[in-house]
């Protein structure tokens, strides 16, 4: 008697969990890997750095979001190597498991262009620890601010660069912002913190370069309405413990900064590498994997790489863009073709349809592209509340957040406004 159809999903992130989940009604046994055991809302990270939401509160276990799901099972642990001849997948415990579709997508990380040292100096943010030291970072730098008799050094620490002026770099400098601004305004008895020195670093020339230049104008207008300077054409050369070294075109300028934070690039999971090693299938400058029109590994029509790990160049003649709203369609679409395929009929290729894209910069400011349509202002800041508030993936996390944000709104503070870890 042969068993059910082994659909084997390596990462619980976007695109793997929307794969799982729509796989709900097919005839197939499920197994979701991950070395996390939950699902994390990347897209709100910012707002654990900055003090405005709680982990807890934009992260959801993968077994509860799958508990009702009787063909789903959900493994903890860290897969280490893939064997496509033998159809298995192995973890780092020794432990395989077999599969007939196996599914990777395990997302990216930091992106430090070969200078891999300057990670601990300017950390990212793609993990929830990352969030928790960016806002140690920055808390701290206040902390000690309120402590340091030397004006240099003083102003040393209130300086903080944000590298990187994407929609994460511009929410971050966003945040920033109103932290100075509004937040701790009253907190302290000698530094002023509306006086900080934040400083937005972007190597084109505009912030935002993914959405029209009018939009770009416009986020860079409410950024500086929060006190925050955006430097374009700005290359970082050198960063230590002091500050950074950047290149403005012919000049070169030191800025003097205790906090630095990497907001410029990323780069794909190793996975990544490690399963062209074994498909023999071709990877891009960022390492991600180039797939076929299905997602598929060339020559393994059973292997599949979505998300933030796939070069998808078919549709537009370049890779789509490493967003939410592509890992989900993407995980989607395989769902889909796994089904068509256990029922004998065929899936037409994938393709991404544009919703639009977002990005706030702060209180009742953001901008949108959206069914052509370009916006900023209140309501394109609605918009980005609506559509991040949708996407999360348990109800109890939307209460949850919704009433956090109204609080926030009222009365401008941040509640999670917490140092953890060493204080040096």
């Amino acid at each position: 008697m042969v068993g059910p159809h082994r659909v084997v999903i390596v990462g619980g992130g976007f695109a793997g969990l929307y794969c799982a989940q729509k796989l709900k009604r097919a005839r197939a046994q499920i197994t979701l890997i991950d070395r996390r055991n939950f699902h994390l809302f990347q897209p709100l990270l910012y707002q654990v750095a900055s003090g405005a939401l709680s982990p807890a509160e934009i992260a959801s276990p993968l077994r509860v979001v799958l508990s009702a799901q009787k063909n789903a099972r959900v493994w903890l642990g860290e897969v280490v190597d893939f064997d496509p001849g033998a159809r298995e997948v192995i973890l780092s415990d020794g432990a395989r498991t077999g599969y007939d579709t196996l599914v990777v997508a395990t997302g990216s990380r930091h992106h430090y262009f070969g200078r891999g040292e300057w990670e601990s100096r300017a950390p990212g943010l793609k993990t929830i620890e990352d969030a928790t030291e960016i806002r140690r970072r920055i808390l701290l730098a206040f902390e000690k601010a309120e402590r340091e008799p030397d004006p240099e050094e003083r102003r040393a620490l209130l300086t903080f660069v944000i590298v990187g002026g994407g929609p994460t770099g511009v929410e971050l400098a966003g945040a920033l912002g109103e932290i100075a601004n509004d937040t701790l305004r009253n907190d302290f008895r000698l530094v002023r913190p509306p006086e900080a020195n934040i400083l937005l670093l972007e190597g084109s020339d505009r912030i935002l370069s993914a959405f029209p230049p009018g939009l770009s104008v416009r986020a860079e207008s409410d950024l500086i309405r929060l006190g925050v300077r955006t430097r374009t054409r700005a290359v970082v050369t050198e960063l230590d413990a002091k500050g950074v070294t950047v290149k403005l075109g012919d000049r070169i300028e030191r800025i003097h900064a205790r906090t630095v934070l990497w907001a410029a690039g990323v780069q794909a999971s190793p996975l990544g590498k490690l399963l062209a090693e074994r498909t023999g299938a071709h990877l891009d400058r960022a390492g991600r994997v180039v797939v076929e029109p299905d997602l598929s590994i060339p020559g393994y029509p059973d292997i599949f790489a979505i998300g933030d790990l796939a070069n998808f160049s078919h549709q537009l003649g370049q890779p789509l863009p490493g967003i939410a709203p592509v890992a989900m369609s993407q995980g989607r679409y395989v769902a889909r073709l796994v089904r068509a395929r256990l029922e004998g009929r065929k899936a037409p290729p994938y393709r991404y349809l544009d919703k639009g894209t977002l990005a706030t910069i702060g209180r009742s400011r953001a901008v949108a592209v959206i069914a052509g349509l370009r916006f900023a202002g209140p309501l394109a800041w609605l918009v980005w509340l609506f559509v991040h508030l949708m996407y999360l993936v348990e109800f109890e996390n939307r209460v949850l957040v919704l009433i956090r944000w109204a609080y926030n709104y009222f009365t401008r503070n941040r509640g999670a406004r917490l140092i953890t870890g060493p204080h040096d």
